[in-house]
């Protein structure tokens, strides 16, 4: 009897076997390829600071422009040439200092010649009253006729009439004579001249010769809004003070800030109705003459401290369709988009009028990291700038030694 052979039993079984390692490496496989599910990220660090009322002091600011409270026109009042210059442009002059000289030779020869006319009146007035005497007894006897005493008495008052015209000749010359020598009517800082040497001026009008500034004190004129005059003169009956009193600080085109202080010395009576502002002149002191007309600046004028006023960073404010927002954090650090009402500017700082009340958390940085009912991770100013200067290097380098 022949054995039977157990070579087909064990191929089945190797068979099974690499199977069953194909589908475990294939498990292995799939095992290997499924990727892990991420944690979900940490909620994003932004800056906060909270609310703490605090004083602010209050103030306004109007762009105007200088001006001196006296601009002279020296202007010649007589038909002359210009014969000398008797000032240096740019200076001081004194009242009554010499300016110019024009030629007056022809006003000499014209009061010569109205002194001469007076003469000949007065010569012919002394000759009627003279007549006047001996006609006025005779006629009393008879032995003139009266007609020749009325004559010589409406002679005398003819001769009376024409000293008196000869004398008005004689000061309107002498007046005329006087327009030759131009002196400063006022005192102040003098100009360029207008004119020059051997010029013809006077001729159909009074020519433009030099023009005179007084410069101490100077004006400052700008126009204030309704709003602005009503909020000021709120400020003032809050304070007890008058708008006269308030003190001004003048801001140069430079940035510079004016030593020394102003005061409103003028407000116009009426509201220009096409601008809708007042016209309003304050006063500076000017000793040194550092500021000049025409020049451009800005008034600050101080209306006292606000107390318990809210102020917040300029950056913390989000402008949108004209409306001012902040967002705030509350105490399960969900941030939240909150309307305000914004007043002045303090500095790198906004008063906030309505919206916000003390003791809120609001973000002043990392704005982009937010949106509305999002979870964030607060941090002060204070913890960024240790945070800040840990991560500093020390400035330390280490040098190898020879």
């Amino acid at each position: 009897m022949k054995e039977i052979s157990a070579k087909p039993a064990s191929r089945n079984s190797f068979a099974k076997e690499c199977v069953v390692a194909l589908l475990l490496i294939f498990v292995a496989w799939l095992c290997g390829c499924a990727k892990e599910k991420p944690e979900p990220p940490p909620p994003p660090a932004v800056e906060v600071m909270k609310i703490v009322p605090t004083n602010t002091p209050s103030s306004i600011e109007f762009i105007g422009q200088l001006d001196s409270p006296q601009n002279v026109d020296v202007r010649a009042r007589v038909e002359g040439f210009v014969d000398k210059m008797l000032f240096t442009e740019g200076t001081e002059v004194k009242e009554n200092d010499p300016l110019f000289k024009l030629d007056d030779k022809p006003f000499k020869e014209r009061l010569a010649a109205a002194e001469g006319a007076l003469a000949e009146a007065k010569a012919s007035l002394n000759k009627s009253q003279k007549d006047v005497a001996r006609l006025t007894p005779l006629a009393a006897k008879h032995a003139v006729p009266q007609q020749d005493l009325d004559n010589a008495t409406a002679a005398e008052d003819v001769s009376k009439a024409g000293v008196l015209t000869a004398q008005a000749r004689v000061e309107a010359a002498q007046i005329d004579l006087g327009y030759c020598d131009i002196r400063a009517p006022v005192r102040g800082l003098i100009g360029a001249k207008q004119v020059s040497i051997g010029d013809l001026v006077g001729k159909g009008q009074p020519t433009l010769l030099v023009t005179i500034s007084k410069l101490d004190p100077i004006w400052f004129y700008c126009n204030v809004s309704e709003v602005d005059f009503l909020r000021a003169q709120n400020e003032t009956a809050r304070t007890g003070k008058k708008v006269e009193e308030l003190p001004v600080s003048l801001l140069l085109a430079d940035g510079s800030t004016f030593p020394d202080k102003g005061k409103f010395v003028f407000i116009d009576r009426a509201v220009d109705a096409k601008t809708g502002t007042l016209r309003v002149r304050a006063q500076f002191p000017n000793s040194r003459k550092q500021l000049r007309p025409g020049m451009f600046g800005r008034i600050q004028v101080d209306l006292g401290t606000t107390t318990n006023t809210v102020q917040v960073p300029q950056r913390a404010v989000t402008e949108l369709q004209g409306k001012s927002f902040v967002w705030t954090v509350d105490d399960q650090n969900k941030v939240s988009q909150c309307p305000i009402e914004v007043g002045n500017e303090a500095g790198e700082n906004v008063v906030v009028t309505k919206g916000l009340s003390p003791g809120q958390r609001i973000v002043t940085d990392g704005l982009q990291k937010v949106k509305d009912g999002a979870i964030v991770q607060p941090v002060t100013a204070s913890e960024v700038a240790a945070t800040t200067q840990e991560l500093q290097p020390t400035g330390r380098t280490n040098v190898p030694k020879d």
